[in-house]
């Protein structure tokens, strides 16, 4: 089942029609959320992402998305389809509706959805055994800026770079902008560790804003044994660093173990990953 504006439908019932401005112009956003037992991993900051989201589209926020409101259509999702008492995930898109061609018209309005899906794990773990081998995606580039960090539906980068990687039997890519910078990677944030110095991009760079980022850098904040640096990364900085991991809500820390002839190994994102879990236990 479906969660269409408020109204649980079948997936066959829940049809957006062609005009919907986001299939015609990728005129939407989302928000992707992990949620174990009917607890949604760091709502607020997924919450406040989608708002702060739907103002930089000038989209007409309704005076019912509350932070309440929205959570509670998800539980309501989640319930219908039997996934409350276990892990899943959940994708809320958020468009602005039908009508207009490149400018909305006066009567387009704000429309939800939300689809569902079981997840097998119900905390964040790191397989010490799977690889993560990956390379640098060089075909496209990003603009730096923040609203080339937005979740919104226009993802062509990351959908053929996603191709490409298949292609070339890697597990996932690094996105450079158009500075030739290190960005991202295909489904989530970067960090890069050299000895007790921990570096990502930083927002302005066209990086997503992600909340599993967000995360790991308020727990960095308080070690004292550390240095954080929001800072541009060259692809010559890969070849130098001791561990590079990627970061996204589902997967948590996914750690990268080879980069063309590097090797990397995980201690600090194992450690890291541990002081997440130690945090979700906490707010349960």
């Amino acid at each position: 089942m479906v969660n269409f504006n408020g109204t649980l439908l079948s997936e066959s019932d829940a049809k957006l029609s062609i005009e919907n401005r986001g299939y015609k112009y990728g005129d939407a956003l989302f928000e992707t959320l992990k949620v174990v037992n009917g607890k949604i991993f760091f709502w607020e900051d997924h919450y406040f992402r989608l708002m702060s989201s739907m103002r930089i589209l000038r989209m007409d926020i309704p005076m019912s998305f509350t932070m309440e409101f929205l959570e509670a259509e998800v539980l309501k999702t989640l319930e219908v389809n039997d996934l409350l008492q276990s892990a899943a995930r959940v994708r809320i898109n958020v468009d602005r509706g039908e009508g207009g061609k490149y400018l909305p018209s006066d009567s387009t309005q704000v429309h939800f959805n939300i689809i569902t899906e079981p997840h097998n794990d119900p905390f964040y773990t790191i397989d010490t055994n799977a690889s993560c081998i990956v390379d640098l995606y060089k075909d496209y580039f990003v603009a730096p800026g923040f609203l080339s960090g937005l979740k919104s539906n226009n993802k062509a980068v990351q959908v053929i770079g996603s191709i490409y990687a298949e292609e070339n039997d890697l597990d996932n890519c690094l996105v450079l902008n158009t500075n030739k910078s290190i960005l991202e990677a295909l489904n989530g944030n970067l960090f890069l560790v050299k000895g007790d110095k921990i570096k990502t991009p930083p927002l302005e760079e066209g990086c997503l804003k992600g909340v599993m980022r967000k995360q790991i850098l308020e727990l960095l904040a308080k070690d004292v044994n550390v240095v954080i640096e929001e800072a541009s990364i060259s692809p010559f900085e890969l070849q130098k660093a001791d561990e590079l991991f990627i970061t996204n809500v589902i997967k948590g820390i996914v750690p990268i173990t080879k980069y063309r002839k590097k090797t990397y190994g995980s201690e600090f994102a194992q450690q890291l990953l541990s002081k997440i879990n130690a945090k979700l236990r906490l707010m349960s």
